[in-house]
């Protein structure tokens, strides 16, 4: 068992909230966003996706903190919040300019790449209205204290929007320990958030002021060393079975710098090509040790977006349900390569699914 003192769910309105932007996801398709005629639109966000998946894959009650300009884009963006069940009484509406000017929403084109051709995404998410989210916005001992929260989900994106939003971050996670609710965060590391504002040094800086607050600390490996400076030494892009003592060194030293840290867990993937990924995971607390998830190699993927997120949201489910964290991370695994097998940021599994694939179960039909 894990030492996470979770809350009563008795005694909290939300199992889990989660901080971060959620912006609008086109999708060509099979196609790529140069030549596309036509875009599918999706809802998604690291830390949406998270609070997403635990709502509609595993019921649990979840919310959403983040910012939206009012306009039809973003009030299109609520509705698909809202197709995913969770709760939008926590979002904060900004009044729009007439052309964005000063405040508007995130927008995200995605193409799923193929065989050789890997996946892309093209970003136009600046001074977005979740992006100027600050200090003193949330009221978070109502949150918290008021209503009460069992999980608070945040990550190295939404920190990376601005100054703000890492502050913003920080005072979250702070008042979220200050109430006994257990944190979460995702360091997901992506390099074009960064590049303008200092790269990896800058990524540093500001998710080593977050670290110290963080209970159960989720990324892979490149996310560790870009985001917390901690190398693995001896393992490249081609990751096997064999790298699970590189990591487990890792976690060691991340666990001796950051004591606070309960839970750690990282995702382990070798591409082969876009559409044929290996695919496992790792945790460690101090009453385990290390715990590995089953490892599927050459895993066939539709749409790799969200496969991480929905890691995260499989191992909270699992430690929210009081699992040990060898099964905690084997749901996490399982739900992870379950939503890439379908398209869109977010999980279409159901939770049968994901306890059916984490014992062991194959895809023969269900009849």
């Amino acid at each position: 068992m894990t030492e996470l003192s979770i809350r009563p769910a008795s005694e909290c309105r939300f199992d889990a909230v989660s901080l971060g932007e959620v912006m609008l996801r086109l999708d060509p398709g099979q196609g790529r966003i140069r030549t596309a005629r036509s875009l599918r639109v999706w809802e998604g966000g690291g830390e949406y996706n998270v609070a997403r998946g635990l709502r509609r894959a595993f019921g649990l009650r979840a919310a959403i903190v983040t910012a939206l300009a009012d306009n039809e884009i973003g009030r299109l963006v609520e509705d698909l919040i809202l197709t995913g069940g969770l709760d939008t009484s926590l979002i904060r509406w900004v009044a729009y300019d007439g052309i964005g000017r000063s405040v508007r929403n995130g927008l995200n084109f995605t193409e799923r790449g193929f065989g050789v051709r890997g996946a892309v995404g093209v970003s136009d998410r600046g001074h977005t209205a979740a992006s100027q989210l600050k200090p003193g916005d949330v009221d978070w001992d109502h949150l918290f204290g008021q209503l009460g929260v069992r999980w608070l989900h945040t990550g190295g994106i939404f920190a990376a929007l601005s100054e703000s939003a890492a502050a913003t971050v920080i005072e979250a996670v702070t008042a979220a320990k200050k109430y006994g609710t257990v944190v979460s965060y995702d360091l997901n590391y992506r390099p074009s958030l960064w590049k303008a504002i200092g790269g990896q040094a800058k990524a540093q800086e500001v998710n080593r002021q977050i670290a110290g607050n963080i209970d159960v600390m989720i990324g892979n490996e490149e996310d560790f060393t870009a985001s917390l400076g901690f190398e693995v030494e001896g393992v490249d892009e081609n990751l096997s079975t064999l790298a699970v003592d590189k990591f487990a060194a890792m976690i060691a030293a991340a666990a001796a710098a950051y004591p606070n840290f309960q839970v750690i867990a990282t995702t382990m993937r070798t591409v082969h090509t876009a559409s044929v990924n290996d695919w496992g995971a790792i945790a460690w607390s101090p009453a385990t040790g290390v715990v590995a998830a089953t490892h599927r190699p050459r895993l066939e993927i539709l749409d790799r977006v969200g496969g991480g997120d929905s890691f995260a949201s499989g191992l909270i489910y699992g430690l929210l349900a009081g699992e040990p964290l060898a099964t905690a991370v084997q749901y996490g695994a399982a739900h992870g390569a379950l939503a890439m097998t379908t398209p869109g940021d977010t999980t279409m599994a159901t939770k049968a699914e994901v306890l059916k694939l984490a014992g062991g179960g194959g895809a023969r039909v269900d009849r």
